[in-house]
């Protein structure tokens, strides 16, 4: 073992924190999850606290990654609707708060930002953009898969990034994104200045699509019985035009089949994460740093995973919203209790006050978010996303949650402790009626923007849901094609030819 040669910081503790992409916060072994086999995160979470209420602001990678990193609500941050070329705000972001306090700071992974090489902060960042180069820049994993033979292949096994379609991975092991991003972000940390504490940031691209894993995860869940979609007596009622848009553009086969075989893939990507993680904490072991690392692991949103026939993200049920959320002090730290679940109202724009607070860093004044161990806990807890016909508001006060779609001007309720799945509605239910117009009250005062033309008198009012029929989207949703050679580009950045 190396001798530890950081001692002058052994008071200012190094903080790692892991990001996944698209992970339901339901879908844990320590959750209660009947299938999903997470053995290293049902650990971690035995060693901190896990949140049990946990929420994207807006359940968009875009909009999610900001809030992760400036510590602002959609609102402040100015992204609802995932805009993939608005720079950062002027505000002070979470690794410059680091390095302001003397840590370095490094990413590895997926960062989400505009213009992709903006390091936000870091000292340094090693990208994994999930083949973005119109953007503006060719990320340093296809430049690795180039070194290895495959230039330009990441995507030729011919899944989408954004949809349901699977099949094993195509190339070695070694090659696939999720070995790639764990062995550099290890590599980073032996890396590492001795004399100073470290920040890291690992940014794991799964278990969103394209749903490619490793054959040997793929076989972990072969001869399973997988859990089915569930679906709620609302859905029965009258149509939701937001939600029908979304059955529209994902028109997968409700074959219990193909269920399965998707299901079998995208578990296979969250093991694989899991097991993967044993290797980052077996680095920090090894360094003598583990004993003096904050840790914290949580997603950007979720997935509906075919719950109510949807799937993805963009929307505010369980399945999309809700975060896994876990945090493990130090060693010898005593503000995040072990063995513990918390129920208190958090979002992702808790992340950066949380981390500078464990690191005694003061937090900016800009900061909107409230550390997750303070004994300050918010009564509510406001979600938006989109601005358009998609349009969906959220409200949570901790047990019920009221869900808003302008089009069409359709309200939702759910008593999330009767009903953790969000069964049955009860907007309409005389039992609940205080409750909701308590909750409607709470969203009328937190809209702004042109969310204040579907409010009449105080009151909600939406528009007419539209009527146009659904066109198939000719891009595929962003399908890629052959990286190889490298797509020409423009002096802004933008693919040569592009619209």
């Amino acid at each position: 073992m190396a001798p530890n040669m950081s001692n002058p910081t052994r008071a200012q503790p190094h903080v790692l924190f892991i990001s996944v992409d698209q992970w339901p916060g339901h879908l844990l072994g320590c959750a209660g999850h009947p299938v999903i086999q997470t053995p290293t995160l049902d650990h971690l979470a035995r060693l901190g606290t896990r949140y049990t209420r946990a929420y994207a602001e807006s359940p968009i990678c875009i909009p999610s990654r900001r809030s992760m990193m400036t510590g602002l609500s959609p609102k402040g941050h100015g992204d609802r609707s995932f805009n993939p070329t608005l720079r950062m705000p002027e505000v002070p972001l979470l690794a410059q708060s680091f390095r302001d306090a003397g840590y370095q700071a490094y990413a590895v992974g997926k960062l989400h930002v505009y213009p992709p090489r903006d390091r936000i902060g870091f000292d340094d960042v090693l990208l994994a953009e999930e083949g973005r180069p119109k953007l503006g820049a060719i990320d340093d994993y296809e430049m690795y898969l180039a070194s290895q033979g495959h230039a330009g292949e990441q995507f030729m096994h011919g899944m989408n990034n954004n949809d349901y379609l699977n099949r094993p991975w195509h190339l070695d092991e070694a090659s696939h994104v999720t070995n790639w991003i764990t062995r550099e972000a290890a590599k980073t940390i032996k890396r590492r200045d001795p004399t100073r504490p470290a920040f890291w940031h690992v940014s794991y691209s799964h278990p969103h699509p394209p749903l490619a894993p490793l054959q040997c995860y793929l076989d972990m869940y072969r001869d399973m019985t997988l859990d089915a979609p569930w679906h709620g007596e609302w859905e029965k009622g009258s149509p939701i035009a937001a939600l029908d848009a979304v059955r529209d553009y994902w028109p997968v086969s409700d074959n219990p089949d193909t269920h399965k075989q998707l299901r079998q893939a995208y578990y296979a990507l969250c093991t694989h994460i899991d097991h993967q993680l044993r290797i980052l904490w077996g680095t920090l072991r090894e360094e003598d740093l583990l004993q003096n690392t904050v840790i914290m692991f949580t997603a950007d949103h979720g997935d509906m995973l075919g719950n109510f026939g949807l799937w993805a993200k963009r929307m505010f049920y369980e399945g999309a919203s809700a975060l896994p959320m876990i945090l493990i002090d130090t060693a010898q730290g005593q503000r995040v209790p072990a063995n513990h679940v918390d129920s208190r109202l958090v979002g992702l724009q808790d992340i950066m006050p949380t981390l500078l607070d464990l690191a005694g860093i003061a937090i900016p004044s800009s900061v909107e978010g409230l550390s997750m161990v303070g004994e300050h806990k918010r009564p509510f807890l406001y979600g938006e996303c989109r601005e358009d016909a998609g349009a969906t508001r959220m409200v949570h006060d901790g047990q019920h949650k009221l869900i808003w779609y302008p089009a069409g001007n359709v309200v939702q309720l759910f008593d999330l402790v009767r009903d953790p799945k969000e069964l049955v509605d009860c907007a309409a239910h005389a039992d609940y009626q205080t409750i909701r117009q308590q909750l409607e009250s709470i969203l009328v005062s937190q809209l702004y923007g042109d969310d204040l033309n579907w409010v009449h008198q105080g009151k909600l009012q939406g528009f007419a849901a539209p009527t146009a029929p659904f066109k198939a989207d000719r891009g595929m949703s962003g399908q890629r094609g052959l990286h190889f050679p490298t797509p020409p580009l423009d002096p802004l950045g933008q693919q040569v030819g592009s619209p």
